[in-house]
């Protein structure tokens, strides 16, 4: 089978990777935990996953009821390294809603027309209608971390990008957008065995990037600028959540928790939202490099 990038990835474990990394992944079964900080040893159960993941899906369907009725606002930014699981999990949000109602915006590199334009103009074009919600699968946080590391912007476009969000966002706040803001953090090893399965599954390997392979060397290049933006845009108005994402399953429902229990729909049931898992979900205290 051929593999993308001429197998680029299995090299990059095989020649380049930390012995401990490889090691790591070389000794886990399946369901283990890879990172040794991770609060679990194990994912969750599929069993118990399942309760809880349809729980919360019939509460985000009241809650997108609400917001339809209401007309309130919504926007859940994804931000993470890549294959830290933020498709998989604006897929649970979004399983049992209403598609007409419940957007994903994940765009593609800017045109030459939207590189001549305010950087965050192309987002805003985007943002939610009265009754919507939008999953922003990447968003202008591209420019606190993956343009620094690839070098695709300017320090002085990464400064003016800094002096500028805290104010967008609290324009959007103050609009009464419920604007929600997670950082999906994976572990090295957790990446590179994720990357690895994707390069061998034909149905995966279109997930893959060029990005994808030339990021993994720069892995400290991408703590660097993940700690400097989380540093410089959490604020009282707009705070990150961080999400410890080695294990997905609990990732998903977290975030799902974490959403639900900030928004006083109708119907709802405290309960079956339950509360977050501190272990997992929090402010950026909680991120690791």
């Amino acid at each position: 089978m051929d593999l993308p990038f001429g197998g680029a990835i299995s090299a990059y474990h095989d020649k380049d990777a930390p012995k401990a990394i490889r090691e790591a992944i070389a000794r886990a079964d399946k369901d283990d935990i890879l990172n040794p900080d991770y609060p679990y040893s194990e994912e969750m159960k599929k069993k118990a996953y399942e309760k809880e993941l349809q729980a919360l899906q019939i509460e985000l369907a009241k809650m997108q009821a609400w917001a339809r009725d209401s007309g309130a606002r919504i926007v859940c930014v994804f931000e993470g390294r890549d294959a830290a699981g933020k498709g998989g999990t604006i897929n649970r949000f979004r399983a049992n809603l209403n598609p007409r109602n419940a957007r994903v915006v994940a765009l593609s590199k800017p045109t030459e027309t939207e590189r001549g334009q305010w950087y965050f103009q192309r987002y805003i074009d985007h943002l939610p209608t009265a009754g919507e919600i939008v999953f922003y699968d990447r968003s202008w946080y591209n420019r606190g971390v993956v343009e620094k590391v690839f070098g695709f912007c300017s320090d002085d476009q990464r400064e003016a990008f800094f002096r500028q969000v805290p104010q967008v966002e609290k324009l959007l706040v103050d609009e009464g957008i419920h604007l929600f803001k997670f950082w999906l953090n994976v572990g090295r090893a957790e990446q590179l065995r994720r990357f690895m399965d994707r390069e061998k599954d034909p149905l995966k390997q279109w997930k893959l990037s060029r990005i994808d392979v030339d990021g993994l060397k720069k892995w400290d290049d991408y703590s660097a600028a993940i700690k400097e933006t989380l540093e410089r845009t959490h604020t009282d108005h707009a705070p990150w959540t961080v999400v410890r994402s080695d294990d997905k399953k609990r990732a998903r429902l977290e975030s799902m928790r974490h959403v639900l229990s900030h928004l006083d729909y109708a119907l709802k049931k405290p309960k079956a939202v339950g509360k977050c898992d501190p272990k997992i979900i929090g402010g950026p205290d909680i991120w690791d490099a």
